[in-house]
């Protein structure tokens, strides 16, 4: 256990719960133990009692929104049944917060006064942020196809993402919960010190579509074998009643890691 790590990361939690303070955003704790852990297909979640840990907060801060609170956040614990390793933790602490009144270019200059705040309470400079998409990432032929999209993703994208880079507008196949424009949504994620770090989106707002892409996610788990993650009623019926809203999910060990050039995820955390 190293202590100076977790005492950077205490650092790093009061920054960012101070300037959220300062942004006009209220946190608020949801429940932990939910009846369904993710709409993604690819996310495993780890049943507990009649349910499941969450996998994130997003589903009841949705709820929030819908009942009026108009710039949230959670800094908890989420938990994903997935492989270990330097950059993956079973359990793991995740900022996930919704800006009102706005679409997912509007986190940008939040997430970066956050990544600021975090940086220079542990004294550590950060080079200037950039922005690029997708399609230019794949030099203007994104694939068609998701084997060969991810697969040339790990050896061909993902390592040229060292510098702080936002990266925009992915195939609309990928949205989950996001806005669809064309064939690309309204999602993006940033890149710091080599590590995914954030991941939002332009929030979908339309609960038909939301229960087609339940069971549309439903149906791929079936094929595979596993079994579908339960349907959240409550989500669906809020996303028909919140305003045009934006929301993004911070790996806060993540953060930490790339703050503090650490290679590790297990050594910014407390060891069970």
């Amino acid at each position: 256990m190293n202590v100076a790590l977790l005492r950077a990361r205490a650092a790093v939690l009061s920054a960012l719960r101070a300037t959220l303070g300062r942004e006009g955003f209220l946190e608020v704790q949801p429940p932990v133990l939910v009846r369904s852990p993710a709409l993604e297909a690819n996310l495993e979640g780890v049943a507990c009692a009649d349910g499941f840990l969450h996998t994130s907060p997003e589903f009841a801060l949705k709820r929030v929104l819908a009942a009026g609170l108009p710039r949230i956040y959670a800094m908890v614990p989420s938990f994903r049944s997935e492989e270990a390793g330097r950059h993956h933790s079973r359990e793991f602490t995740m900022l996930e917060l919704y800006l009102n009144n706005a679409n997912y270019l509007d986190l940008i200059p939040l997430v970066e006064a956050l990544v600021l705040a975090a940086a220079a309470a542990l004294g550590v400079a950060i080079p200037n942020f950039t922005r690029t998409t997708v399609a230019e990432l794949f030099g203007g032929d994104t694939p068609p196809d998701d084997d060969e999209f991810f697969r040339r993703w790990v050896t061909e994208v993902d390592p040229r993402l060292t510098a702080p880079t936002w990266v925009l507008d992915f195939p609309a196949r990928h949205a989950a919960l996001a806005e669809v424009r064309g064939d690309v949504c309204e999602r993006l994620e940033l890149y710091l010190g080599g590590l995914e770090l954030a991941n939002g989106y332009s929030e979908l707002r339309d609960g038909v579509e939301l229960r087609r892409r339940f069971a549309q996610s439903a149906k791929v788990r079936l094929e595979s074998g596993r079994s579908p993650h339960p349907t959240d009623e409550g989500v669906i019926s809020a996303s028909d009643r919140f305003p045009r809203t934006a929301g993004i999910a911070i790996g806060i060990d993540r953060l930490v890691m790339a703050l503090t050039d650490t290679s590790d995820i297990a050594d910014v955390q407390i060891e069970r």
